[in-house]
């Protein structure tokens, strides 16, 4: 299973007739195999990974160190479920060293995450600091390759 899933993760478009000759095994052991994994929760969504930059839609990218308090009995969780509720949040993840969450969110532009941040995020009541650093440019995310025809030149000396 761990083949499948690899291959999957590489592109979650190969068809079953596909994966089962990678696999060298039937296109119904193929299907059986991702019903379990779905049903397990081991595959939780299939997504597009979309360059906006190739769109018209305005997207700003920013990932937000947040120092949070953890609560009695809950821990980080009940945090996280708070920040995750939110539309502007693509992920949240528990973090080891200088903060505790990383919080990576989606807008239109650099105000509106700033006020998100602002209003909304540092608001919360066991929400003790902020950082936020806003992505310029993604290069690689998800595997996917995001070099080409619009490089930047400035790096090139």
């Amino acid at each position: 299973m761990d083949k499948l899933l690899k291959l999957l993760d590489e592109n979650a478009r190969l068809t079953d007739a596909q994966l089962a000759t990678m696999l060298d095994c039937s296109e119904e052991e193929v299907r059986a195999q991702i019903a379990a994994l779905e049903k397990s929760g081991a595959i939780r969504a299939y997504k597009a990974v979309v360059d906006w930059d190739k769109t018209d839609r305005q997207n700003v990218t920013a990932i937000i160190e947040l120092k949070v308090t953890p609560r009695r009995d809950v821990g980080f969780e009940s945090i996280a479920e708070q920040v995750m509720a939110f539309d502007e949040v693509e992920s949240v993840y528990l973090m080891s060293g200088g903060y505790d969450l990383s919080v990576r969110v989606n807008g239109r532009s650099f105000q509106d995450i700033a006020a998100f941040v602002a209003k909304r995020l540092s608001t919360l009541d066991s929400v003790i600091s902020t950082a936020t650093h806003f992505v310029l440019r993604r290069y690689k995310d998800n595997n996917v390759m995001f070099l080409g025809e619009n490089q930047d030149e400035r790096g090139i000396m």
